[in-house]
């Protein structure tokens, strides 16, 4: 079970009225309940389970979906906006089981030595063989900055070169702090902050594949993978929660200020902006913080080119049934 409380968080806690939520009455509630629904059992505390129960019998309309929400819950905004909004995706990728000429490029199962929270080898000492014959590959890839952002994204799908699928999905890191790649390049000096994404970093480590190795390799934490083979094709990812995230319906976020599980409505600002209900169904090492969400985006090419151009500001505000929406106002 997902227990879903809050810390004690530095700034403020405000219950917000409905009305003063940015386009609530315009969003699909439909879609966002099916998400909640997906992971309400984890919920832990007396007032989940009779509010999942309902859930579940709810119309898959608008206006009921919408009243649920309204009838047993509470806006709450937890510290002080603006947001930070990024976001990801899970990448569609060519691969093979063995290694080739053109696929040389591996992505680990976990280490059976790997202990949690336990510093192992880093990301350089893995890319320069550290795991090499210990028969760990899960599959070989064709390009390091692909093996690189599908650790960052923390899933993927493999197109096998025998015409399988393989589908991945995190099995524990190695025990390394994260460090952005994209503020190095701006230390470095070779880009301006407005001129880091996803697809220029891509871009410039394929360009440079010997300054982009180096580059990889001063974020020292390194993912490893499972094969996950209860999945349907239609399905996403699968969460922190153990079940498959929704795309643009579920938010990564920072659970020691956000409870996994709770619905969240977001205002995210930007070249992009939309308002939406959403629910927190995943966490990240990079997310961290109270106004703080990394959104889903789908999967393949499209949702990634759209995921990697997020860095935008906002509104995060999180939903809370009625009693617990109090306590923590008047805990404040």
């Amino acid at each position: 079970m997902i227990v879903a409380v809050l810390a004690a968080a530095p700034g403020r806690a405000e219950m917000l009225a409905f009305g003063g939520l940015d386009g609530w009455r315009e969003d699909s509630h439909a879609e966002a309940l099916t998400a909640f629904v997906r992971t309400c059992d984890q919920l832990d505390g007396a007032e989940w389970p009779p509010l999942c129960a309902l859930a579940a019998d709810i119309p898959p309309d608008d206006a009921s979906a919408r009243s649920f929400f309204e009838l047993f819950f509470k806006p709450v905004i937890v510290g002080a906006p603006p947001a930070l909004f990024t976001g990801y995706y899970e990448p569609e990728l060519e691969g093979s089981p063995t290694r080739t000429g053109r696929f040389k490029y591996p992505i680990y199962r976990r280490p059976p030595d790997l202990r949690d929270g336990v510093a192992f080898h880093t990301r350089k000492a893995i890319d320069d063989g550290a795991l090499a014959g210990r028969k760990l590959e899960l599959a070989w890839l064709d390009d390091p900055i692909a093996v690189y952002f599908l650790q960052i994204q923390g899933s993927g799908r493999i197109r096998m070169t025998d015409g399988t699928v393989l589908r991945v999905g995190y099995a524990g890191e190695n025990g390394h702090a994260y460090r952005s790649i994209g503020q190095e390049m701006i230390r470095r000096g070779t880009h301006r902050l407005d001129e880091v994404s996803a697809q220029e970093i891509a871009a410039w480590v394929r360009a440079n594949p010997v300054a982009g190795a180096d580059l990889l390799d001063t974020n020292p934490s390194y993912v490893f993978f499972r094969k996950i083979d209860t999945l349907n094709p239609e399905d996403g990812p699968i969460g922190a929660m153990g079940r498959p995230i929704t795309g643009l319906r579920s938010v990564a976020i920072d659970p020691k200020f956000t409870p996994l599980g709770a619905p969240l409505w977001i205002e995210k600002d930007g070249i992009d902006p939309f308002r939406r209900l959403m629910v927190a169904q995943d966490t990240g090492g990079a997310i961290k913080g109270m106004q703080r969400a990394d959104i889903f985006y789908g999967t393949g090419d499209a949702a990634g080119s759209t995921a990697g151009r997020v860095k935008d500001s906002g509104r995060m505000i999180l939903l809370l049934p009625i009693d617990r929406a109090f306590a923590l106002v008047a805990d404040d």
